[in-house]
């Protein structure tokens, strides 16, 4: 269902990491949603409490994110919370460092180009896995966790941008740094290269993998039709280990103490976790075909 740029009324939250990062997509996105909507509300959050408190007073609004995967899989969430999910039709203008989750899921990474999806796109039912502690994936599943990649350091523009517009404050920061020794950085246990695990995985009911078959690698993503794909990779000894695919509703996992990671962050340790797909959970402007 395509959407009139005439008819809306957005309310538009800019994520505070957004601004810090790249405050000229920011205000590109904002330009091009005031130009094409007929009203625009735009709200500048400090924090994740006040970002919460907006989103829930949205009214007849349609609420546009502007932000990373992060802030994407925050306004999922408390959309989820609010039992307000199905009802409400979710855009993202995707700024920021990790956009991988709204590019997989077919939002246009340019500010412009994403801009002109949330006025001029079409509505596209998504499906979504949702935990037994009421957490949502939008994206991908992975036990045990694939460490996000270090952020690149930031600009000597960007650097002046986030220090109130005082570039010469990085050449002092530079210089304590060259003057006070470096603390020898710690290896962090959540970033440690993880070992095999012993898992039981349960899709449908059904154990695709017990305790007694180690796994290196489990993901799960929302597949066609109301499924979720699960792939398990079993610990390769000496011959190669095949991988074991299976498809279903309901994934269970249970075991020892085990972390993962869904869409953009780690969770955990658990020792039971079940994700059940919702079909069509998600409604998400997208470019129209």
């Amino acid at each position: 269902m395509a959407t009139s740029p005439t008819s809306d009324q957005l309310l538009v939250i800019v994520d505070p990491a957004a601004r810090r990062t790249d405050g000229e997509s920011v205000r590109i996105a904002k330009d091009v949603l005031s130009a094409g909507a007929a009203s625009t509300k735009v709200c500048l959050p400090e924090d994740p409490e006040e970002f919460a408190r907006i989103l829930a007073r949205r009214g007849s609004r349609r609420p546009v994110v502007i932000g990373d995967d992060r802030a994407l899989i925050r306004a999922v969430a408390l959309l989820h919370r609010q039992r307000a999910l199905a009802e409400c039709v979710l855009s993202v203008v995707p700024v920021g460092a990790a956009l991988g989750v709204a590019h997989a899921l077919g939002v246009p990474t340019g500010a412009v180009a994403a801009a002109r999806a949330v006025l001029d796109g079409a509505e596209r039912r998504l499906d979504v896995l949702v935990d037994d502690s009421d957490g949502v994936v939008l994206g991908a599943l992975r036990i045990p966790p694939v460490p996000l990649a270090t952020a690149p350091e930031p600009s000597v523009a960007q650097a002046g941008l986030v220090a109130g517009g005082h570039p010469w404050l990085r050449t002092y920061q530079s210089l304590f740094r060259t003057l006070v020794p470096s603390r020898p950085s710690r290896p962090s246990p959540a970033l440690a290269p993880p070992g095999p695990a012993r898992l039981r995985i349960e899709v449908d009911g059904v154990t695709l993998v017990d305790l007694d078959q180690p796994v290196e690698a489990v993901s799960v993503t929302p597949g066609p039709s109301g499924t979720a794909v699960v792939e398990v990779r079993p610990l390769s000894l000496g011959a190669v280990a095949v991988p074991l695919e299976a498809r279903g509703r309901t994934v269970t996992v249970s075991g020892a103490d085990f972390r993962y990671r869904a869409d953009a962050t780690v969770a955990g340790p658990v020792r039971r976790r079940t994700w059940t797909v919702r079909e069509g959970a998600l409604g998400l402007m997208l470019p129209g075909r």
